[in-house]
C-alpha cells in the first residue's frame, strides 16, 4: 500500500502528541518511612509489596511495604500504611489488646528520636536516647513557656513504650492515636535526625626565618623557614525532622537543616524549632 505524503505527516505528528502526552503524565509518589520520595507509576499492591516503575523505564520495582509511609496517586487519592505489614493477625490482635494508660490531659509526652546515617539507613540506639533526653531537657527548661503542658516523665514513656514493644527502630511505624494510648497523653512531639558525614582538609603554613644585618642597619642575608600542616576536618550535615500532635492530629510539622555542619549541629535545630511550634509562648 502507497502510504501518501499528508498522510505520513499526519503519522509524525500523532506519535509526537502520543509522546508529549506521556511524557507530562502525573506520577504517583511513594512516601517512604526515611522520608525519601519517589516519583513514578504505581503498577500493582499486595499486602507485603509494591511494585512501580520509574518515568520512561519499563522495569518493574518492588518495594515493601513496611519501607512505605504514605502513597499520594496521581488520581488524587491518597493511602496509609500505619501497620506493619510482617505483623501477624495475632501480634496485631495482641497490639490492639494493649491496655491504655489513665490519660492525663494537657499531658505533653516525647517518643523516642531516631537517629540514622542516611548513607546506611542504620540507627544509633545511645544517640536516639540522647536525643530524646535532650528534647525531654529543653522541654522542661522551658514549662512556664509551654504552660499550661506538663512533660511526662521520661522514665514513665520509655517503660510504657517498652511494654507494648515500641523503640526508636519501630516508633514511626506506630500510629499516633495507638501511642497516645499507650503513653495517656494527649499530646505528643515526635522528632527524627538524619544525617551524612563529610570530610575535608584544610592546609595551614607558617613561616619564620632570622635575619643577619649590616653595621648600617641594612639587611643583606635572610635564612626563612616555611612549614605547612594539613588538617583533616570531619563534617556533619543534619537534616531535623519535628513534629507535633494534639488528639491525633498533627498540629506542627517543620523540616530544618542547621546552619554549622558540625557534630552537635542538630541540637541547635530542635531549640529553634521548639521555641516556634504552637505549644510555646514568649514569657
Amino acid at each position: 500500500m502507497k502510504i501518501t505524503k499528508p498522510f505520513l505527516v499526519l503519522l509524525v505528528l500523532l506519535s509526537a502528541f502520543v509522546s508529549f502526552a506521556q511524557s507530562g503524565k502525573k506520577l504517583d509518589k511513594i512516601i517512604k518511612r526515611d522520608y525519601q520520595i519517589i516519583e513514578c507509576t504505581v503498577l500493582k499492591m499486595s499486602d507485603k509489596t509494591v511494585e512501580y516503575s520509574l518515568p520512561g523505564e519499563t522495569v518493574q520495582i518492588s518495594l515493601d511495604v513496611s519501607q512505605i509511609a504514605k502513597i499520594d496517586f496521581a488520581s488524587g487519592r491518597s493511602q496509609t500504611f500505619d501497620i506493619s505489614p510482617n505483623t501477624s493477625s495475632a501480634d496485631q490482635s495482641t497490639s490492639q489488646s494493649i491496655a491504655s494508660a489513665e490519660m492525663k490531659h494537657n499531658t505533653i509526652a516525647v517518643l523516642p528520636i531516631p537517629y540514622v546515617n542516611a548513607d546506611n539507613q542504620q540507627g544509633s540506639e545511645d544517640m536516639a536516647k540522647f536525643a530524646q533526653n535532650d528534647l525531654y531537657n529543653k522541654l522542661l527548661d522551658k514549662s512556664s513557656n509551654i504552660f499550661p503542658l506538663t512533660v511526662q516523665d521520661l522514665r514513665t514513656t520509655n517503660s510504657l513504650l517498652h511494654k507494648a514493644g515500641i523503640d526508636h527502630n519501630n516508633i514511626d511505624e506506630t500510629p499516633i492515636e495507638d501511642l497516645e494510648k499507650i503513653l495517656g497523653v494527649d499530646n505528643i512531639v515526635a522528632a527524627k535526625v538524619s544525617y551524612t558525614i563529610g570530610t575535608g582538609t584544610t592546609a595551614t603554613t607558617y613561616n619564620s626565618g632570622n635575619a643577619k644585618v649590616s653595621d648600617n642597619n641594612k639587611k643583606v642575608t635572610t635564612n626563612d623557614i616555611s612549614t605547612t600542616t594539613a588538617n583533616n576536618q570531619t563534617y556533619y550535615y543534619y537534616t531535623v525532622y519535628f513534629d507535633m500532635y494534639r488528639n491525633t492530629d498533627k498540629i506542627y510539622s517543620q523540616t530544618r537543616k542547621p546552619l554549622l555542619a558540625v557534630k552537635d549541629g542538630w541540637m541547635d535545630s530542635i531549640s529553634y524549632l521548639l521555641k516556634r511550634s504552637p505549644i510555646y509562648v514568649k514569657k
